[in-house]
């Protein structure tokens, strides 16, 4: 029997989820992943960190590599030194003018002023933003929030031990707080969202365990190549993108060879009495980032984790057997091992790991040329925005009217070389669309002879 107290307590609570339900059909839900097809196009909006021209480089590559056949129109729009403020002074030809369906938001860092918490300074970022996340939605695009990266106070204060001590200690603090704020907007109006911050800094605690002085981020601000590896992993693992290349399991043993393949075709199989061949057509390429990158690779097991080529092989006679692709020798193996599956993204040795790279490569040559002298156009509009600014809130101070002429004559022709540093970024893009093409490729496995099989 139910006491009439405790009665009463279950119907106020009945009562008070009433309007819960009726209202959570309102509610919006945080975007889950990206929704894409030939000729859409993402923007990555930032400062420094974005003008780098490396986590969206590294993006830019799983794009290239995944999606083979399908062409993104990807624009970095970094300046250094930006804040929210200076993304909504180019918004119209350095965002809009792209008509993207994303836009990625990395913005935050210089807007809290490198000092301790101040609720002015936050106030200021917060209205920004606010007018930014308007823009975005009035031109039909999605917003995807970007926390703002780690500030790496024992970096710092290895750099100048002089710096401010409370500011250095409380930053990384502060910028945390900004990219909580920025999660709760992604939450409340149905945005992407991206955590940065999180992964920089719990792999920067692990690492330390053993090694004390280890950094991503040398100048504490600027993440490394290794750290903007971080970066892009994030990007892909939020917002829902594939993770896998390919998957080959063949079974053998039986009358007929049971195939299941995912990430392409498996055609031609032939089964012989020491091994197995066949051609696999993949739909796409592992996720190779170039060297610079290598230990980014290495500590968010990016291989493993979002760019899988497996394969399998059972009831091969016992031995080791060499695996070959197109007639090139990429490893002898234990038939167990097979049996388990090995992975082969990061081999170095086949065939696709080397287009792959070579895609990688190329889009490094992009980014360092075009995309890198196209930001800088942006870079010097930012400062003649700024001096606008200043000139229209002083009429009359002299010295900043000065100052504004100097930088009205820097952004002069910026539209014509802005247009041909576009075309020259999409001469190298069209280069990287004709070696992207995954082809078919021939696959042995074969018994390997006694002297391998002694190794």
């Amino acid at each position: 029997m139910i006491r009439p107290l405790r009665r009463f307590t279950l119907l106020l609570i009945a009562l008070t989820l009433v309007p819960a339900v009726a209202c959570a059909d309102d509610l919006n839900s945080p975007l889950s992943k990206l929704e894409l097809q030939d000729g859409d196009s993402i923007v990555f909006l930032g400062d420094s960190i974005t003008h780098q021209c490396l986590y969206t480089q590294y993006v830019e590559d799983y794009f290239y590599t995944r999606f083979p056949d399908m062409r993104l129109k990807l624009h970095n729009a970094g300046v250094g030194g930006a804040r929210a403020w200076d993304a909504l002074a180019r918004f119209d030809d350095d965002v809009a003018s792209y008509e993207p369906k994303y836009v990625t938001i990395l913005l935050g860092m210089n807007d809290g002023a490198y000092r301790p918490f101040d609720q002015e300074t936050f106030d200021t970022y917060r209205q920004d933003m606010t007018e930014l996340l308007t823009q975005i939605d009035s031109i039909g695009a999605e917003p995807v929030l970007m926390t703002p990266t780690m500030f790496d106070a024992r970096a710092a204060r290895a750099r100048n031990p002089n710096r401010d001590p409370e500011s250095t200690l409380l930053y990384n603090s502060v910028l945390a707080y900004y990219g909580a704020w920025l999660r709760e907007v992604a939450v409340d109006q149905g945005y992407g969202f991206v955590d940065m911050w999180g992964p920089l800094n719990n792999l920067t605690l692990e690492v330390r365990k053993a090694e004390p002085s280890f950094t991503m981020i040398a100048d504490a601000v600027h993440p490394d190549p290794p750290g903007q590896v971080v970066m892009a992993v994030a990007i892909i693992d939020d917002l829902g993108l594939p993770r896998q290349v390919s998957n080959i399991r063949v079974v053998l043993g039986r009358k007929e060879p049971q195939v299941r393949a995912t990430g392409g075709e498996l055609t031609d199989l032939e089964a012989t009495e020491d091994g197995l061949s066949f051609t696999w057509q993949a739909d796409s390429l592992p996720w190779v980032l170039p060297e610079p990158a290598e230990r980014g690779v290495e500590l968010t097991r990016l291989g493993h984790r979002f760019s899988r080529e497996a394969l399998e092989i059972h009831g091969l006679k016992p031995g080791r057997y060499t695996v070959a692709i197109d007639d090139v020798v990429v490893g002898t193996y234990p038939h167990t091992a097979l049996e388990r599956h090995i992975e082969l993204q990061a081999n170095e040795t086949t065939p696709q790991f080397q287009q792959a790279l070579e895609v990688a490569q190329l889009n490094a040559e992009r980014n360092a040329g075009p995309i890198v002298a196209l930001r800088g156009e942006w870079l010097k509009f930012q400062s003649y925005a700024r001096a606008r600014r200043q000139a229209d809130a002083n009429p009359d101070d002299k010295q900043a009217a000065e100052q504004l002429a100097e930088r009205e004559q820097q952004i002069e022709g910026m539209e014509e070389r802005v247009a041909e540093q576009v075309a020259a970024a999409r001469e190298i893009e069209d280069r990287i669309f004709e070696i992207n093409q995954p082809p078919a490729r021939r696959y042995e496995i074969r018994r390997a002879e006694r002297e391998e099989s002694a190794q």
